[in-house]
């Protein structure tokens, strides 16, 4: 996929699936949000940037990890995520935060500007994720941090066949190459080609569940990566690749619900 259409499709596909992202992926998300935040070790009065912050989930933990003197840049792509955490950070009267809809390849912003750089399940979707990371460290302070989140290995990952069914149903791949960070030693690779020193990796599995067969629908469908293609699908469409992809969980299920295998990679590197 042309990498610009790649970038529109993220774009308007996350701000479909904005709506049902919290409901969809808050406690799935939470394990490898947690170990960006154990591995970056935020301290008060940091300046920090974070990318792919999507609807505010990493953003509000951080934000009091750096207390009232510090200092969370928060930046994502889809307008709609943005919108949405702006209005929570203003709810819950945090002013530590600024919210702006950016491209994280491409950050308005001047050089060694921060103090840390975390991106939290953002990567994957990148076309090109060593851009993203050259980003943060060109954005980083000498000797300042940046940690990263993402998904592992496919076959680690008992819901990875939702992109070829909804690939199925439209003329080009949804999220290409989603995987690709994630398999063997790339993302530590990757890091290191960016230009960080000290690269550490974890690797760890877990399990995703679901009450229903309704939430692990949404989650996969109008919450996730392929929002902006389900929206498309008339109902004939839809109740196939629903068919589909329940089929493909059903090793999972757990008695009303299902327990579905993930895998995280987490890695932190040094400017």
């Amino acid at each position: 996929m042309e990498p610009q259409l790649q970038r529109r499709v993220q774009r308007y596909g996350w701000n479909k699936a904005a709506e049902f992202y919290d409901k969809s992926w808050e406690d799935q998300l939470k394990p490898a949000q947690d170990k960006v935040l154990e591995m970056i070790n935020l301290q008060p009065g940091e300046v920090v940037l974070e990318t792919s912050c999507g609807t505010g989930l990493v953003t509000f933990r951080a934000a009091k990890g750096v207390g009232k003197d510090g200092k969370i840049v928060a930046t994502d792509l889809s307008e709609v995520m943005v919108d949405i955490a702006r209005k929570e950070s203003e709810k819950l009267k945090i002013d530590n935060i600024t919210f702006h809809r950016m491209d994280a390849e491409q950050l308005q912003f001047n050089e060694e500007l921060f103090d840390k750089a975390i991106c939290c399940l953002g990567l994957m979707y990148f076309p090109y994720p060593l851009k993203g990371l050259k980003e943060m460290h060109r954005l980083l302070k000498p000797g300042g941090t940046a940690a990263v989140s993402i998904w592992g290995e496919r076959k680690n990952c008992g819901w990875a066949e939702i992109f070829p069914i909804v690939d199925r149903q439209v003329a080009s791949d949804v999220c290409p190459l989603f995987f690709q960070q994630g398999t063997g030693n790339a993302l530590q690779t990757t890091f290191q080609e960016a230009g960080f020193n000290d690269v550490e990796v974890h690797r760890f599995k877990v399990k995703l569940n679901y009450t229903d067969s309704k939430t692990a629908l949404m989650a996969a469908f109008a919450g996730g990566p392929v929002a902006l293609a389900y929206q498309k699908f008339d109902a004939e469409t839809r109740d196939i690749v629903h068919g589909e992809y329940l089929e493909s969980i059903e090793p999972y299920k757990n008695g009303a619900g299902y327990k579905i295998p993930g895998e995280f990679v987490v890695a932190k590197g040094v400017k």
